[in-house]
């Protein structure tokens, strides 16, 4: 468990590898790619999954619950998958990448369908993948608290970063600059995490905001051989905890 954990911050940085090739008049060019391609995407699969399982006798709210978790995506398994194959680039690889990006963003809505979707009904409460500081507050003020955090990783990264990269560089020591960007990362996954966003989807939005800094060469070079290191794990972590028994146990349900 705590392995897959730190293996998890793999995902991370490869998330903010890939901010920082997306420039904002970029990621404003995609928004009918994210926002449409992406959409249909999830609610199309989610709709013929949600169909099979009504087929399979599985009451409508549990079959739209698989339906909705079956249509999301691994990112780090899609987007490696892409990488070696050269298609990341092209067409292929941007509609790929829109549609991964919808769906990261499509996690915390659908962490507040899901209880509604209980045979309860209102029964248990959305179980977050993170202990958030924000839970003690009302649902109205939960929103505008993850907006500031957001806008916090905005600001900062545009206007706090660069003087400190700039300090750095002129030191004229790589490890220094190394422990840097690797703080960087780890300190914007730490805030995403403690107000209940996605940690990966806040790396994004922090590379996105460097795209157009001088440092971001830099930045790539000395962070990308600890993306590879922690995504081999990820992916070693993700087998090891496949249940070959439960698989055995009920095929036809899987």
């Amino acid at each position: 468990g705590e392995v897959q954990r730190f293996a998890e911050f793999g995902v991370v940085i490869l998330l903010f590898l890939i901010g920082l090739e997306v420039r904002p008049a970029l990621l404003w060019k995609m928004r009918t790619t994210i926002f449409g391609l992406g959409l249909a995407q999830l609610l199309g699969t989610g709709a013929l999954i949600a169909a099979a399982a009504l087929a399979f006798g599985l009451d409508w709210r549990v079959g739209a619950a698989v339906g909705l978790i079956l249509a999301m995506s691994s990112t780090a398994i899609v987007l490696q998958s892409l990488e070696e194959k050269g298609m990341r680039q092209g067409p292929v690889g941007e509609a790929s990448f829109g549609v991964l990006l919808f769906q990261d963003l499509a996690v915390i809505p659908l962490f507040a369908l899901l209880p509604l979707l209980a045979p309860g009904g209102m029964g248990a409460p959305a179980v977050s993948h993170a202990t958030s500081l924000l839970a003690p507050l009302p649902g109205w003020a939960q929103g505008p608290a993850q907006m500031a955090a957001v806008a916090v990783v905005v600001v900062g990264g545009r206007y706090l970063t660069r003087p400190v990269f700039r300090f750095i560089a002129t030191a004229r020591l790589r490890e220094i600059f190394t422990a840097s960007a690797l703080l960087l990362v780890v300190a914007v996954a730490a805030l995403m995490e403690i107000v209940g966003l996605s940690p990966a989807l806040g790396a994004f939005l922090a590379g996105v905001v460097l795209a157009e800094s001088e440092f971001r060469r830099e930045l790539e070079t000395d962070i990308e051989p600890f993306r590879g290191l922690l995504l081999g794990l990820f992916f070693i972590t993700v087998g090891a905890g496949l249940d070959l028994g439960l698989v055995a146990a009920h095929p036809f349900a899987i």
